[in-house]
């Protein structure tokens, strides 16, 4: 028990710093975030008044005027009360009501795709990694070799061959827009049409990693000697694979998935860009042109929760998979 108390500890602290940080980084920039969006008001031919700026400084979340302190207790309210902001790039929209139109198309194609090359790569690695040294051991470069490809690159390709050769699937967007959104068989089918193609630029530019730590791992675990004892014992070899020396060098691979399942919510901002999907990536990039802080925060906020979030339900899920883990805390 005392182990998951400290790890709650732990995490507690680390969402409090991570708060902190999302405070302080937009302030912290060369120039004040409310006079930089006035400029660029002044740009477009728009009146700067009083009003005007303290409108503006509403928008990032408080008065800039007022001490520090105070704006950081502004700022923890607010996120206690689930209020963001406003962002500029889509005003009069709220920060929560942007990132809630595009959080799910993130979710659903990177976090399919996460959990496809995931299991996809653990499974031939452990499956390579039991029999090293065969035909299919030398197969494993060419999975590397798509790792070490740039996500772009290997989108252009991709989409080049497929999408515009081929006219297998759309060139860009999320889904067909003469269609209405919903949950409905024809916008569904349309949007995992659209989806497959950046789909399956992750997964290619993914499961090479995986394969490979888990190969790595398997190839190390049978020379452990509970791998001689179950040999000597008799067990069947599909057994051992299985109950022992899989499920031993499985566990790096789960800390690994857990980092990556907590980066989902950030996206694969190139490849969103790459293929005009309206996921949380395209949403940051234009935050990031247009100096859009409040949009900023908003998003970087879900992405901390996403990786804390995911990293302390392993880390929960190893203790009780592996209890080696709870005593050595």
């Amino acid at each position: 028990m005392s182990y998951f108390l400290r790890k709650l500890g732990f995490y507690a602290i680390a969402l409090w710093a991570a708060l902190t940080l999302n405070f302080a980084i937009p302030r912290m920039l060369p120039g004040n975030p409310v006079d930089i969006l006035l400029a660029k008001l002044q740009q477009r031919g728009g009146t700067v008044s009083p009003e005007t700026r303290e409108a503006y400084a509403l928008l990032l979340g408080g008065d800039d005027s007022s001490p520090l302190w105070k704006q950081y207790f502004d700022y923890l309210g607010n996120l206690a009360r689930g209020d963001l902001g406003v962002s500029v790039s889509y005003y009069p929209a709220n920060v929560s009501d942007v990132i809630s139109q595009s959080l799910p198309w993130t979710v659903v194609l990177v976090g399919l795709s996460t959990i496809i090359a995931a299991v996809l790569g653990v499974a031939l690695g452990a499956f390579v990694g039991w029999k090293p040294g065969t035909w299919l051991d030398s197969l494993v470069p060419a999975t590397t070799l798509l790792a070490a490809v740039p996500y772009f690159w290997l989108a252009l390709i991709l989409t080049y061959l497929l999408a515009r050769v081929l006219g297998w699937f759309p060139l860009q967007g999320g889904y067909d827009v003469t269609l209405t959104p919903g949950w409905n068989a024809e916008f569904i089918g349309s949007a995992i049409h659209y989806g497959f193609l950046p789909a399956l630029t992750i997964v290619l530019a993914s499961i090479g990693g995986w394969l490979m730590g888990m190969r790595n791992m398997m190839v190390s675990t049978l020379s452990e000697d509970y791998i001689l004892t179950a040999e000597a014992k008799g067990l069947s070899p599909r057994k051992i694979m299985r109950s022992y020396a899989s499920r031993n060098a499985v566990l790096p691979s789960v800390a690994g998935f857990a980092i990556s399942l907590g980066f989902v919510v950030s996206g694969s901002v190139i490849t969103e860009q790459v293929f005009s999907y309206p996921g949380i990536g395209s949403r940051l990039l234009s935050a990031v042109q247009n100096n859009d802080f409040a949009l900023m925060q908003g998003v970087f906020l879900f992405i901390t929760l996403a990786v804390l979030g995911a990293n302390l339900v392993v880390d929960m899920l190893y203790g009780v998979i592996d209890p080696r883990t709870r005593a050595r805390s």
